[in-house]
């Protein structure tokens, strides 16, 4: 038994799970009231919407008042489940988990609650995408508040993962989502104030369906949740949190699991638009003078056709296939990358589907850069790295 620190869920008694034997569910009461209630949580834009969606998802809800006539904090329990009187046997939100109390409900939902979820414009696939590929960053930079706020985050992307995703995928990510709810815990207070980004382009996801036909928007996604779920694993065992690190180690099992059955369909189906030799002799070319160190095993993976494919679609549509490449590659490092093809063919498949620059822009872009290149002295080494992004080693 690894050691804890306090934070964890309390788990059912051996007399609940003979109660929960006894109804007919699978898991017990407890266990199921704090999945609907972590749920709802993730999906609310505010409190009415909250309350609205325990609702129905048939969760009681009784409110505890103080002498000020405010609510200070709420009960929630099943139909189905009742005392000897009859009446329905409640749980305290504190008692399903230490931050389903309703003043830490009540900061979670602060975090979104600004503005309409249907004012954030731009592919809400792409923007979760975006928003969970910067988690690994905050997770190295010491700022620990700020690191379990992207923990917090990451676990609600989780839970609401599983009931946008194909029906063959969701147990797989519903077992991802209840052993990586461990890990969003511990003593460290979370700043959910960076979390925005994340967790309202996933409730749009949730409320909206947008269209991913071929599941390219899910399988992008869960490359990085994928990412952000290993550096969690690091970032709890360098704080020791023993618990917390197994638990987001077992969420990885799942998660991977989940991955290849959305991935390698998508990946399959590219693969099969590959363009011709010679053009994917000019990408390799552009591969090795710019990522050398990675070349021969991104040229040499499964998925190469598949980011071939991406590359002539992006330049089909307008863009400069180099240029597109270089702003993949200088994204995020490649070194933590399972698959390195993979990686470069989610993030270039959501360059390319940004609107493309015109073709005298694209000129007007080219005469620059040769001018630069040819002007002695010229400090391309002093740029700033918001003008001229670096590749990164990978």
């Amino acid at each position: 038994m690894k050691q804890g620190d306090g934070t964890g869920a309390k788990t059912p008694t051996s007399k609940e799970h003979f109660k929960a034997k006894r109804l007919g569910q699978e898991n017990a009461t407890r266990d199921l009231l704090r999945l609907r209630v972590r749920r709802a949580v993730a999906a609310a834009a505010d409190e009415a919407e909250f309350f609205a969606l325990l609702e129905a998802s048939d969760v009681i809800v009784r409110l505890k008042f103080g002498p000020s006539g405010d609510a200070l904090g709420c009960n929630f329990a099943l139909p189905g489940d009742t005392n000897d009187e009859g009446e329905p046997v409640f749980y305290a939100g504190s008692t399903l988990s230490p931050d389903l109390s309703l003043p830490k409900i009540r900061k979670s939902l602060a975090t979104t609650s600004s503005e309409p979820v249907s004012a954030q414009p731009g592919n809400p696939w792409h923007q979760a995408t975006a928003a969970t590929e910067r988690i690994p960053h905050r997770l190295t930079h010491n700022d620990d508040h700020g690191a379990q706020g992207q923990l917090v985050a990451l676990g609600a992307t989780l839970d609401l993962l599983s009931l946008t995703a194909p029906a063959a995928m969701q147990a797989e990510l519903e077992r991802a989502a209840a052993v990586f709810e461990r890990a969003t815990r511990s003593r460290i207070t979370a700043d959910l104030a960076s979390t925005r980004a994340l967790r309202r382009s996933v409730q749009a996801i949730w409320r909206d369906r947008p269209q991913d036909g071929d599941g390219t928007g899910l399988a992008m996604l869960l490359d990085a949740v994928l990412t952000a779920v290993a550096y969690a694993m690091h970032w709890h065992r360098t704080h020791q949190h023993a618990q917390q690190e197994a638990a987001a180690e077992q969420a990885l099992v799942h998660l991977q699991i989940a991955y290849g059955q959305i991935a390698e369909p998508v990946l399959a189906g590219l693969a099969q638009r590959a363009p011709s030799n010679q053009t994917k002799r000019r990408f390799a070319h552009h591969l090795q003078q710019t990522v050398p160190e990675h070349a021969e095993r991104i040229l040499n993976d499964a998925s190469w056709d598949a980011l071939a494919a991406v590359l002539a679609e992006a330049e089909a549509a307008g863009h400069n296939a180099a240029t597109v490449l270089d702003q993949a590659l200088g994204q995020r490092t490649l070194d933590d990358a399972h698959s390195p093809a993979r990686a470069l063919t989610w993030r270039i498949r959501r360059l390319g589907e940004r609107h493309a620059p015109s073709p005298r822009a694209q000129a007007a872009k080219a005469r620059s850069a040769a001018q630069r290149l040819s002007t002695p002295g010229y400090p391309t080494a002093g740029v700033p790295p918001q003008q001229r992004p670096p590749v990164r080693r990978r």
